[in-house]
């Protein structure tokens, strides 16, 4: 069985990070892979509480934005797959077996999950999850927060995750696509509802594809940047 690697992206996520590591030891999903947090720099107990979890490493990337991060990872990790996992994010429970067995397909370059919020959320997130799951059926396409896996061949031949402030999981995601068969998988990962509870959702949605189509028509990511909504 191939070796993975998750990796974790983090920056400031005391309140996120130590329940996502409990999980991943807790649960199949986790126990058997590599666990790398890649911290950008927090100034928080972010890295208190990962070393709290002696089985998973930290490697401090300074103020490096989240793509920088995830390639620090990449770099340290000894997985033949890569799974790039959001600090607030929770793996179903068979994702590491879901993802070997897609990938005993040499011609899979690596995929995504479906997505579901927490248990309890207001029914308007459970109509915006349907719609993402929609998207990412009809189109192929995922974002960070849906647990994308990939080749460390194929992501070595991308060259990782290009420094951009935003946008960086799209521009890997569609490279990938370019290299290889891509999986929707339909495990679904659970993702914090935080961003929208705090934005409002409906508010959020728009900005979020609004963002995307501005990022399609070639506006700069940077520019995109000033008006993406960060909970950190």
């Amino acid at each position: 069985m191939p070796p993975i690697s998750i990796i974790i992206p983090t920056l400031n996520e005391e309140d996120q990070i130590a329940a996502t590591l409990a999980g991943l030891q807790s649960a199949p999903a986790g126990q058997d892979a590599e666990v790398i947090v890649a911290d950008g720099g927090s100034r928080d107990e972010t890295l208190r509480r990962v070393r709290c979890f002696k089985w998973a490493r930290a490697i401090e990337c300074g103020r490096a934005g989240r793509g920088l991060q995830m390639n620090a990872g990449a770099r340290d990790a000894r997985g033949d797959i890569l799974l790039f996992l959001h600090a607030d994010a929770r793996l179903p429970a068979d994702a590491i077996g879901a993802i070997r067995r897609v990938m005993r397909d040499t011609r899979v370059a690596g995929g995504c999950f479906e997505i579901a919020f927490p248990a309890g959320s207001p029914r308007s997130l459970r109509l915006v999850a349907r719609g993402i799951n929609w998207r990412t059926r009809l189109f192929t396409t995922a974002t960070g927060d849906q647990g994308i896996f990939i080749r460390r061949s194929v992501f070595d031949s991308i060259g990782g995750y290009r420094d951009i402030p935003l946008m960086e999981d799209i521009a890997l995601f569609n490279e990938m696509k370019k290299r290889g068969h891509v999986v929707a998988l339909g495990q679904k990962i659970e993702i914090s509802p935080r961003r929208w509870l705090k934005f409002g959702v409906w508010r959020t949605v728009l900005l979020m594809y609004a963002l995307r189509f501005g990022y399609w028509l070639g506006v700069e990511p940077a520019t995109l940047k000033r008006f993406f909504l960060d909970v950190r």
